[in-house]
């Protein structure tokens, strides 16, 4: 895809989070908000599928060559993503036992893989 380096990484990022966000509408889930930031962090979509709200970290990878995108997603960015969501939960109007699952859709090459519940708020 030609216009997919225009902007650089964020650029990239952007692109492949609208078709993740897309993606995940067509299965169902309802988009509530996207690159939500926070001095703490950043999450990418925030949705909900049925009653349960998700933070949805999307990652993309061109080739196999850099790895499965879901690596990328470390501890440390899961302590980032999860404090980013009480903050959104806080600003938002949501209660603390609002039912709340941390997925991960990850793209290689043109694959779409949800992941859901990839990790926990512990």
């Amino acid at each position: 895809m030609a216009n997919e380096h225009r902007g650089g990484r964020r650029g990239v990022g952007t692109l492949w989070e609208e078709r993740a966000a897309l993606w995940l509408t067509e299965k169902g889930f309802r988009i509530l908000d996207r690159n939500y930031y926070t001095r703490r962090g950043e999450i990418d979509i925030v949705a909900t599928e049925g009653r349960v709200l998700c933070f949805v970290e999307v990652k993309y990878r061109r080739s196999s060559g850099s790895g499965d995108p879901a690596e990328a997603v470390t501890l440390k960015k899961q302590r980032r993503i999860l404090e980013t969501a009480k903050i959104w939960m806080l600003v938002h109007g949501f209660p603390e036992e609002t039912p709340l699952r941390f997925d991960v859709v990850a793209i290689l090459g043109g694959n779409y893989r949800l992941i859901r519940d990839a990790f926990r708020a512990e």
